[in-house]
């Protein structure tokens, strides 16, 4: 069984539409993958749908988090998108996305970078605005030649020349808020260093006692050694531990499949969640 539970499409910063990535996940040999679009539940609808027979898919959202002044991503799955209050702070973080681009543009301008609010919301086409829709439009300007070049304290990254901030939620506030949901929590790509400051374990070791599920360990941006470190925090603390794509489509090289989840974990994953259950495909469009 093969299970990605660390996917995007175009709700957020993915390339395929949410239907599109459940029928190229089937083509990649996936069993199940997970659609977990950045502060949205949006494409949900369009993916289930769109479900083919054979392949199973795990509703969640990947949210916005910051402490001590460090960016992280908390992955939530099987909740209840409806329940109000995570509904709530969904929607804080996501609609403060709009007026960050636009300030990360106007930066970029003062830099001399021609880059246009027109041009990031074309990109955007409509899903949740983020920094890879930015370090797209530097793409098609010439300015850097790939979306990861754009994330560096030249441009994007954290304390770089062009970064805006923008609300994000406390992680044991978002463990609260997913637990009651219904929902189960995992810190995604906790060792990211290339992305700046990583959160430190003693942190982590304080959200596995607030509730935290999980981490996940097997991804694109932490190398052999980091994975044996992650899965040894992840023993001592109680942790479940998975892998996965991270796929964003086009915008990045990572292909479906790329890192996967052991059968086990996503079984415990789902005893664990109340709030939503996982849906099989029966052959969509």
């Amino acid at each position: 069984m093969r299970i990605d539970l660390h996917c995007h499409s175009t709700a957020s910063d993915g390339t395929d539409t949410p239907a599109e990535l459940m029928r190229n996940a089937a083509a990649a040999g996936l069993d199940v993958v997970a659609l977990t679009d950045h502060d949205t539940t949006r494409g949900y609808a369009e993916a289930i749908a769109a479900l083919p027979e054979g392949l199973t898919l795990v509703t969640g959202a990947e949210l916005s988090c910051r402490i001590d002044g460090i960016p992280m991503h908390m992955l939530a799955y099987l909740f209840d998108p409806e329940e109000p209050a995570l509904l709530a702070e969904r929607e804080l973080v996501r609609d403060d996305r709009v007026p960050r681009a636009k300030g990360m543009v106007a930066k970029l301008n003062e830099l001399g970078v021609p880059v246009t609010w027109e041009q990031v919301e074309r990109i955007a086409a409509g899903g949740s605005v983020g920094r890879p829709h930015v370090a797209t439009a530097l793409v098609e300007l010439g300015v850097v030649p790939t979306v990861d070049d754009a994330f560096t304290k030249d441009w994007l990254a954290d304390g770089g020349r062009a970064h805006v901030d923008k609300h994000e939620t406390d992680p044991f506030e978002a463990i609260r808020l997913v637990k009651a949901a219904g929902g189960v929590t995992v810190f995604a790509h906790p060792a990211a260093s290339r992305r700046g400051r990583t959160v430190p374990e003693s942190a982590i070791a304080e959200m596995a006692a607030a509730g935290l599920d999980g981490i996940e360990v097997d991804h694109t941006d932490h190398d052999a050694d980091t994975r044996v470190r992650l899965r040894g925090l992840a023993a001592e603390l109680g942790l479940l531990v998975t892998g996965s794509s991270d796929y964003h489509g086009s915008r990045k090289t990572v292909s479906l499949g790329r890192y996967t989840t052991d059968p086990e974990v996503y079984g415990e994953i789902t005893r664990r969640a109340t709030g939503a259950f996982p849906v099989p495909g029966t052959g969509g469009p």
